[in-house]
């Protein structure tokens, strides 16, 4: 298994999938390449989404596919952003704008808990009846301002406990290891290789 064509046309997603799949010789072929048009998201469901995207990824392709499907969950805000974190604020998707109603809605609010969730889909062809599964939560709190340059989406307002820094303060390369993708991606190749397909 050489290429995997990525479900995601994030580039922040893109290259932290790239950077780790590298050292197994993978190549990490971004949909957008191979002109495959993003689907609806119907469910409530990280795991229902990113299978979905998964398979219609690979539909598309006649490639194997891997999909995340991530998001935010704030403990006090009954677990929004969720399923809907890259479009909190509405379409076009802006990360400005997701950070900028989240930090309103957590105005006044004393339980900042929160966490990032990812759940990865591999599937081999698009009817594959044994997808491979594998998911990674990454605590920490919501912060009052952003800081920090790296990472993406809702990274500058994460802190993370730990480091006393937000998730965009870290190096991408403590972020990739400590990180909700980090986790389930360091479970995928576990399961991967389990099945002799690295």
């Amino acid at each position: 298994m050489q290429k995997i064509v990525i479900a995601s046309n994030n580039q922040g997603k893109i290259k932290e999938f790239q950077d780790i799949f590298a050292k197994y010789n993978i190549e990490i072929i971004p949909q957008s390449q191979l002109n495959v048009p993003e689907p609806e998201e119907p469910f409530e469901t990280f795991v229902e989404n990113s299978l979905l995207k998964a398979r219609h990824c690979s539909k598309y392709t006649g490639l194997p596919s891997l999909a995340d499907d991530s998001g935010l969950c704030v403990d006090i805000l009954g677990g929004e952003p969720g399923v809907f974190s890259a479009r909190y604020a509405g379409t076009p998707k802006s990360d400005q704008k997701n950070i900028d109603k989240l930090l309103k809605a957590m105005q006044n609010k004393t339980n900042k808990d929160a966490y990032f969730y990812c759940s990865l889909v591999f599937v081999r062809h698009h009817k594959d009846p044994q997808p491979i599964i594998a998911d990674g939560v990454f605590n920490g709190q919501i912060t009052q301002e952003q800081k920090g340059d790296n990472g993406h989406g809702y990274d500058p307002i994460f802190l993370v406990k730990e480091y006393q820094k937000t998730a965009a303060e870290l190096d991408p390369e403590t972020k990739n290891k400590i990180s909700h993708r980090g986790i389930a991606i360091e479970e995928l190749i576990k399961k991967l290789k389990l099945s002799n397909l690295i």
